[in-house]
């Protein structure tokens, strides 16, 4: 099989989470949140009204 398993995907994630730490997970991800949030309200904005 070419695909990824279970436990590589596991192993990726432990060297990540040693890498940059808990907190700074938490901070990129409350940031990625936040612009995705950000990007879908600017879109649903620029949308014109079908009255």
């Amino acid at each position: 099989m070419a695909g990824i398993s279970v436990w590589s995907l596991l192993l990726i994630f432990v060297i990540v989470l040693l890498l940059f730490g808990t907190k700074k997970l938490r901070n990129i991800g409350g940031d990625l949140g936040s612009a995705i949030k950000n990007f879908k309200k600017s879109v649903n904005d620029d949308k014109p009204d079908k009255d």
